[in-house]
């Protein structure tokens, strides 16, 4: 299905996050209150976002989803409230790049697994999702998503 999966290294990356458990049906709603509570705490630190929004999938419990909602940035922060200092950690992950409406991805990440499987990579069971538009600035066909497996 993709061709354009592929393997990266990279450091440790310091985010404010909120983590929640919520389903997939409020995870929308859940995903703008906790980007919006980020933001406003980014402004009285007279900061700004180093990188795209993410959100990190724990399980895939479409009822219990386990998720942390965040954005990178630039160096360890002091949470507030609900809003923890955290990290994506260092290591390997498997990366592809989707376009198209986020209930489509479904095969995306089935051809991800597969391909892992035949390549030798084992993922360790936490996958980031990075959004690099929004549905509300973009047609959904046009929106533009990064995979992350994290690998063992």
């Amino acid at each position: 299905m993709n061709s354009n999966f592929e393997i990266v290294e990279t450091p440790a990356q310091p985010v404010l996050a909120i983590k929640t458990v919520t389903s997939v049906a409020n995870l929308p709603q859940e995903i703008g209150k906790a980007y919006m509570k980020i933001l406003e705490r980014l402004k009285e630190l007279g900061e700004e976002p180093v990188e795209f929004p993410y959100v990190a999938y724990y399980n895939m419990d479409m009822e219990n989803l386990q998720v942390e909602m965040g954005f990178p940035v630039s160096k360890i922060f002091d949470g507030k409230g609900e809003i923890e200092a955290t990290e994506i950690p260092a290591g390997k992950k498997a990366t592809c790049v989707y376009k198209g409406p986020y209930k489509d991805s479904e095969p995306v990440y089935n051809s991800m697994a597969k391909w892992m499987g035949e390549n030798g990579h084992e993922p360790t069971g936490v996958v980031y999702e990075v959004y690099y538009n929004s549905p509300n600035d973009v047609p959904e066909n046009e929106l533009l998503t990064k995979i992350v497996f994290l690998l063992k």
